[in-house]
């Protein structure tokens, strides 16, 4: 649209199905450049992406012309279709469902790809659940712990 001018920031975070630490070393940054693409054939602007195991970061420039749910449905679903495509695994790879978006402004955005860019250091400190509520509870948003992360039954 015309005379639109954004500057949306959002750090998402999201998890593998029962949090399993699946995302393996040997084809992680494939899977980070495939996001990339998603992300960008989507038209808008990867700023970092990194993870662990069990879990994804992204901080991505937003473009207004679409909403965050229908780009995380892309990203999601597009990625686990190309992780089966490619058996990199031997079981059925799944995204939990849900996932956390974090605004930022530009003066923090620094900071924010330092984070992500550090996630294995981070993660021999905490957990990903104490990572996660420490967003929640940091961005003041009102959570029911049962229904956060799905266990493996």
């Amino acid at each position: 649209m015309a005379n639109t001018y954004t500057q949306i920031h959002i750090h998402f975070v999201f998890a593998v199905k029962f949090r399993q630490a699946i995302i393996n070393n040997d084809w992680k940054d494939e899977l980070y450049k495939y996001i990339a693409g998603i992300i960008k054939s989507n038209n808008h602007k990867l700023l970092a992406i990194n993870g662990v195991a069990d879990h994804i970061h992204i901080l991505v420039g937003i473009r207004p012309a679409q909403s965050i749910s229908d780009l995380m449905k892309h990203i999601k679903q597009d990625s686990s279709k190309w992780i089966n495509k490619n058996n990199f695994l031997k079981n059925h790879f799944e995204w939990q469902e849900g996932y956390g978006a974090f605004s930022y402004s530009k003066s923090q955005l620094n900071a924010v790809i330092n984070y992500i860019q550090n996630q294995e250091l981070h993660h021999r400190k905490r957990t990903f659940k104490e990572e996660y509520i420490d967003f929640l509870e940091k961005f003041e948003i009102d959570y029911d712990e049962r229904f956060i992360f799905k266990e493996l039954i």
